[in-house]
């Protein structure tokens, strides 16, 4: 049996590709996130053989989480499941430990063929995918982009990134992590200097750049 775990933030969504994946023999999803932070826990508690992965999420991005499931289950492949397609955003996923990606809009042809391949631990990239890929490996140089610099950060940091460019305070980031307002206050001021960011407003312009969050 291949345990699938969905995370993406909207029902409707999610409703579609469970009905799709267990309707495939010896298939069964065995658990649904909406958002990032969920699909991690979910994922520690149930073990699954593939994670199928949106990127826009609340609280804890797709990425983000991708990057800590993948941390703690490296035998977990993680499908992500979007509708971006940006050269950085496939370079990210690529270095956060995806080995799958599928564009919404092709869901109906790739997503069953891209599940079958990752549970048996082979990549999948649509075609589309694969071209960014080359693009982006073609077009590659020395020089440092933004995506390297943020790898710099944290898991913490770029939680609180996410966060701080969701309009959250410091005192409600402090009670969702269960850390001190003292405490964001510094990874803030850190996160600040890392990027060379000096106020809010470039920090969500940024977090939207690299579709941390939506516009």
């Amino acid at each position: 049996m291949v345990k699938i775990l969905l995370a993406d933030d909207h029902d409707v969504v999610r409703r579609g590709l469970r009905d799709m994946l267990n309707a495939h023999e010896g298939w069964k999803v065995c658990g649904e996130a909406s958002n990032g932070r969920e699909a991690v826990k979910m994922a520690l508690g149930l073990k699954p053989d593939v994670v199928v992965m949106d990127l826009s999420m609340p609280e804890l991005n797709g990425l983000e989480a991708t990057r800590q499931i993948r941390h703690e289950l490296p035998h977990t492949e993680v499908l992500i499941f979007t509708m971006h397609e940006t050269e950085q955003l496939i370079r990210e996923v690529l270095a956060a430990g995806a080995r799958g990606y599928v564009l919404k809009s092709d869901a109906g042809r790739h997503l069953v063929t891209a599940v079958e391949a990752l549970s048996h631990h082979k990549p999948f990239f649509t075609a589309r995918v694969s071209e960014a890929l080359l693009n982006a490996y073609l077009k590659s140089a020395a020089k440092p982009d933004e995506g390297s610099v943020f790898r710099t950060l944290t898991a913490r940091e770029r939680e609180i990134v996410q966060m701080l460019a969701e309009g959250r305070s410091n005192k409600e980031i402090a009670s969702s992590l269960s850390i001190s307002v003292k405490t964001v206050e510094t990874h803030r001021a850190t996160v600040m200097r890392k990027l060379d960011i000096n106020s809010i407003v470039e920090l969500v312009h940024y977090a939207i750049r690299n579709q941390l969050v939506e516009a």
